[in-house]
């Protein structure tokens, strides 16, 4: 590498504000700024070039790229990559839950993905049990175990990125450790549906397996991985049904492995669980955008608005039909407007006698509507009547009648007061004494 001899006058190029070094570089390396250029002045500069009294300097860091006579500097800075549907990529088994391996993405299989790093979002990829091989797998940890390198492919990446390891040979379990002493795994096929030993213990165990999974030595993946089959009755009983034995911790499910017994705690607890376990009560319904008949887990409320599973999948991608919903709008509001009407009104009774029993208040009150509930407070101390009531009548235009028939008459002597109650426990506008 050569380099310009100084100034005559000794003094240095300023970039922004700053006087910096000068050294010559040959052309299509990298530069920082301030590097001095062997670039002929008379060239064509493009962007990251500047020409001083001493010739071409470098204003940003990059590569010194020529095309077409002109020269640039390219941007070091290496970006963020997204991954898309059909990439391959290598990563460690996080965790495992019942239905679901989530994989920590360590490398993408795609040319200059090496380059540049992912989003946060997409750091980690699940895969569930339907998606780890062509065979039936009750729980995720039947396939792989934590820590195994896997291959992926992935199958979506919205709203979260989605794997499958069944789409072809080479996907699956790259390299696993025994989960009972740590030491490498080997493929073997002695034993049916145990696909996997170790050469130092006596764990032998199942992984769905790549053709790449380390000493395969000429094995077939298809006929260590038994596609399409079902169990035999020794691994049948080792299959982590309802959940993937939930009982065991992560660090001892690496230091058990397959051979334990469930300790008496989990059995009794596990046996609780499943005895006697209350279904959702589910309630006809119809559809308030469709108006076709449905069903939901709660009681449906006049006015608010109910879906059928179609119907909410639009309203939710926003592809519902606006006339349809503008229809439903108008319908919900007639429907809260009818539903107020009939809802009852709860009434406050005060300036009430001794004399006067729930038995003569729900006679007086069921003359202008159906009393719904009635309740007259007492002391807790004495136990005598605090003088006042609640009595809730229906409908809504039951109760308003019964307060201009009933406020200020005379019952057993006194005239009482007879108003709508304020259920949010404010003061109630009306005199009380």
């Amino acid at each position: 590498m050569e380099t310009h001899p100084p100034a005559s006058d000794g003094a240095a190029p300023f970039i922004a504000q700053s006087r910096v070094a000068l050294t010559m570089v040959a052309s299509d390396v990298s530069v920082t700024p301030g590097t001095l250029t062997d670039i002929d002045p008379a060239s064509e500069l493009g962007n990251g070039l500047s020409i001083s009294r001493d010739g071409v300097v470098a204003l940003t860091s990059g590569f010194l790229v020529e095309k077409d006579g002109r020269w640039t500097v390219s941007n070091l800075q290496p970006g963020v990559n997204t991954l898309q549907i059909g990439d391959d990529i290598i990563g460690e088994v996080h965790n495992l839950q019942p239905k679901v391996a989530i994989i920590r993405v360590i490398s993408v299989e795609r040319e200059g993905m090496h380059e540049k790093s992912l989003p946060a979002q997409q750091l980690f990829a699940d895969i569930t049990v339907t998606e780890l091989c062509d065979r039936f797998m009750p729980s995720a940890g039947d396939a792989m175990r934590r820590r195994d390198i896997i291959r992926a492919r992935v199958t979506a990446t919205e709203p979260m990125v989605r794997a499958t390891t069944k789409a072809d040979s080479t996907l699956g379990v790259l390299h696993a450790m025994c989960t009972a002493c740590g030491s490498p795994l080997h493929a073997d096929e002695t034993t049916p549906d145990f696909n996997v030993i170790c050469r130092r213990c006596d764990y032998t165990g199942y992984r769905v397996l790549s053709s790449d999974f380390t000493n395969l030595n000429g094995l077939e993946t298809t006929k260590l991985n038994r596609e399409g089959t079902r169990w035999s009755k020794e691994a049948e009983n080792l299959l982590g049904h309802d959940g993937a034995r939930p009982y065991l911790s992560p660090v001892a499910d690496h230091r058990r492995g397959w051979s334990h017994e469930m300790p008496k705690e989990a059995m009794r607890t596990r046996s609780s669980q499943s005895r006697d376990r209350p279904r959702r009560e589910m309630h006809e319904a119809k559809c308030t955008l469709c108006g076709t008949e449905t069903k939901v887990p709660f009681k449906p409320t006049p006015g608010k608005p109910i879906r059928c599973s179609a119907c909410l999948d639009l309203v939710k991608q926003g592809e519902a039909d606006e006339d349809k919903l503008a229809a439903e709008r108008k319908m919900l509001i007639s429907m809260r407007k009818e539903a107020e009407a009939n809802a009852p009104l709860r009434l406050f009774v005060g300036r009430l006698s001794r004399e006067v029993n729930e038995d003569l208040l729900r006679a007086t009150f069921s003359e202008h509507g159906e009393v719904v509930d009635l309740h007259m407070p007492v002391d807790r101390d004495t136990g005598n009547k605090r003088g006042f009531a609640f009595v809730t009548v229906s409908p809504k235009s039951a109760g308003e009648a019964a307060i201009k028939a009933l406020n200020g008459s005379d019952l057993e002597g006194r005239k009482i007061v007879v108003e709508a109650s304020q259920r949010d426990g404010g003061k109630r506008r009306g005199n009380r004494r």
